[in-house]
């Protein structure tokens, strides 16, 4: 194949390792995908596998061992000239490299670093680079690779052994890729503390579980991103729902919700960014999150004695826990209400609440909002409070739910 036709190849293998909030449209370059940053507009961003040859055995990835796919190879230089000249011509901001696994891992791993290290040494790239860490990487390489890589990720793929050894029987969770993660986010932590500004910028470690293919429930995931994330291990995770690929080993698995995939994004947002404990998260009998009730509503339903609040007087904290007013519209109403005087709804709306959720759980001048609360369906709304837009790659739509 010729280099266009290899990188056709490989960014199309890369899909699967796809970005939260990532989306791409008919006559976007090969290659370049665009990425959604809430609040920060879009970036572009190239995703590509160094190569999708592979030795290991992933039930649920078609560049498995095993796979009928057309498997090819870049080179360090390959990689570092590609991306450059994406980069000098406007289309591509940043890179996400991956790459299967065709033999020992160490040294698919040295030219992966390979190709980082002439981007940033040679070419002077200083820009965003996100490295996905092999399975079986050494730890030497977990350090140059977060010395060199804006963000590194480990993908966990499920949240203990049995289940990860039941999506591939090469992969070992507790000897390799949770001490990995874990490396990598005190590496990037103590970074952080010392404050080297002559250092390349670094934001945390990521990772992703492929979600309903292994028996693995909602809460022992949550409960692993939690005590990651807690620990400052782990900036954030993504969630892919399983969905049978034909020719895989796990073709005939049923495929899991998309709506599932959104609760656990949601409930993620709910412990990084408002304040949740995992503790307070709501789980069914099953161990899964509804997938009827957003996890803000189900933890406020289960919890009468807080609500309803008045929306004139109530701390940002408790207005933060009201379904349908997230982090700027509380900031908002807090801020407004010290200078104007809220009327009715319309002020609410004019000021970012949805209404329709909020009313039940809202006063305003001692009257409750809304007099009955209905189960409400999943809809779509345009990127808003609380709710993290779940990947395009999946058979949810490329908007986020509200």
């Amino acid at each position: 194949m010729d280099l266009r036709t290899r990188v056709t190849v490989l960014s199309e293998s890369a899909d699967r390792d796809g970005v939260q909030n990532s989306f791409m449209r008919p006559g976007d370059p090969v290659g370049i995908t665009k990425v959604r940053n809430p609040g920060q507009g879009t970036t572009r961003l190239m995703r590509v596998m160094q190569t999708n040859a592979c030795s290991l055995s992933c039930g649920y990835c078609p560049t498995f061992c095993g796979g009928k796919v057309r498997r090819t190879y870049l080179s360090p230089e390959e990689v570092a000239r590609v991306f450059m000249e994406a980069h000098r011509t406007g289309l591509a901001d940043g890179l996400f490299l991956t790459s299967g696994v065709p033999g020992p891992p160490s040294r698919m791993t040295d030219r992966m670093l390979a190709a980082v290290e002439l981007l940033r040494r040679r070419e002077g790239f200083r820009g965003y680079v996100h490295l996905k860490l092999l399975p079986g990487a050494e730890p030497a390489q977990v350090e140059t690779a977060a010395r060199l890589a804006s963000r590194v990720s480990v993908n966990l793929e499920a949240p203990g052994d049995a289940y990860v050894r039941a999506l591939a029987r090469e992969k070992d969770f507790a000897g390799d890729l949770l001490p990995k993660l874990e490396l990598a986010g005190r590496l990037v932590r103590e970074r952080k503390r010392l404050g080297d500004p002559a250092a390349l910028a670094t934001v945390g470690p990521t990772t992703q579980f492929v979600v309903g293919a292994a028996g693995e429930q909602d809460r022992e995931i949550l409960g692993l991103v939690a005590r990651l994330e807690r620990q400052r291990l782990l900036h954030h995770a993504h969630f892919s729902a399983f969905q049978p690929v034909v020719g895989t080993p796990l073709e005939g698995r049923r495929p899991t919700p998309a709506a599932r995939e959104l609760r656990l994004y949601q409930a993620e947002h709910l412990l990084r960014q408002y304040g949740f404990a995992y503790e307070e998260l709501v789980f069914g009998a099953d161990g899964n999150l509804s997938l009827h009730e957003d996890p803000k509503t189900a933890w406020a339903l289960a919890h009468p004695e807080r609500f309803p609040i008045d929306v004139c007087r109530a701390p940002y904290e408790s207005l933060l826990r009201v379904p349908g007013i997230g982090p700027a519209t509380a900031g908002a109403l807090v801020t407004e209400r010290r200078c104007a005087v809220i009327r009715w709804s319309g002020d609410l709306r004019a000021a970012g609440v949805d209404v329709l959720r909020a009313g039940w759980f809202l006063t305003l001048r001692g009257r409750r909002l809304a007099s009955t609360r209905e189960p409400r369906q999943l809809r779509l709304f345009p990127y808003g409070e609380h709710l993290t837009q779940a990947p395009f790659r999946t058979p949810v739509p490329p908007c986020a739910y509200r």
